[in-house]
């Protein structure tokens, strides 16, 4: 069973798109998150800095970034009190290969620093920051052929050793329920067939949408428009996620988003496990 301290009889899991971790400690938005929700796991994404380049004071964590080579821009970490048994940086290259992951007149998305995965005792952990489709639709492709297909593999390689929980910023909104103004959004990026498709995918191959789980219906949102305030309207897009494999299921107590936590456009959303519960 996992191993966890007494004082603390559930596994928490939080996602972050931080949009700049140095922008949100300096806003002085960082500490206090962490202080106030004390995840066991922490998976932020687009840090937008390479380790180091932020000040953190945690000695209690444990720190892994896949930072992009190109600077200030992109990125994911892992903070966890747990030391995770093996760390992977991006997708192996079998598969990056197999799914024809290269330059696509933007940059090589396997040098975006977007995914990690880390093996704990009992499940694998993987934070993604899934590329964006842009507003012309001209990272599409990429989107629709090359990545989300890659990603899936990923996480079914990974699901044949341990169950997984998934979690990122996927930038597309699965149903109508998960936007605000679905029918003006239609087609739009984040809100295309083709991305739809590839979070039903997920779907289809067992792994669960916890939120889900626990709440039905609009209005729950992770991302707002910094315009038109927007997130003081609620007019937001659901597209930060936990999924996990269908035989963690019974293991997830609560699925949340913590749509009071500033400091980025994003919020952070938490799954809670109980550890008995484990398979």
């Amino acid at each position: 069973m996992w191993r966890f301290d007494s004082s603390r009889p559930h596994l928490k899991i939080y996602s972050w798109n931080v949009n700049g971790i140095r922008a949100v400690i300096r806003k002085d938005e960082f500490g206090p998150f962490m202080s106030g929700h004390e995840p066991d796991i922490l998976c932020l994404q687009e840090t937008k800095a390479q380790q180091g380049q932020a000040v953190i004071d945690l000695p209690d964590y444990e720190e892994y970034w896949n930072s992009a080579e190109r600077k200030g821009y992109s990125g994911t970490a892992i903070f966890t009190r747990h030391k995770p048994i093996a760390v992977l940086n991006d997708f192996t290259e079998d598969i990056s290969i197999r799914h024809g992951l290269t330059d696509d007149g933007y940059g090589d998305p396997m040098a975006e620093g977007r995914v990690i995965s880390a093996e704990f005792e009992h499940f694998h952990v993987v934070t993604s920051y899934v590329p964006n489709a842009k507003s012309d639709l001209s990272r599409l492709e990429l989107r629709h052929r090359h990545w989300d297909p890659a990603l899936l593999e990923h996480l079914r390689t990974l699901e044949q050793s341990k169950p997984v929980i998934f979690c990122g910023d996927m930038n597309v909104a699965h149903t109508e329920d998960d936007l605000a103004n679905p029918k003006p959004n239609v087609g739009k990026h984040g809100f295309t067939v083709e991305e739809r498709e590839g979070f039903q995918n997920f779907m289809d191959a067992g792994f669960v949408d916890t939120f889900r789980m626990f709440e039905e219906g609009n209005g729950h949102y992770t991302w707002w428009s910094l315009m038109t305030k927007a997130r003081e309207r609620n007019v937001g897009w659901r597209i930060d996620y936990f999924l996990v494999s269908a035989s963690l299921r019974d293991a997830v107590t609560d699925a949340s988003i913590h749509a009071e936590v500033t400091g980025s456009d994003h919020c952070p959303v938490s799954i809670t496990l109980d550890p008995a519960r484990l398979p």
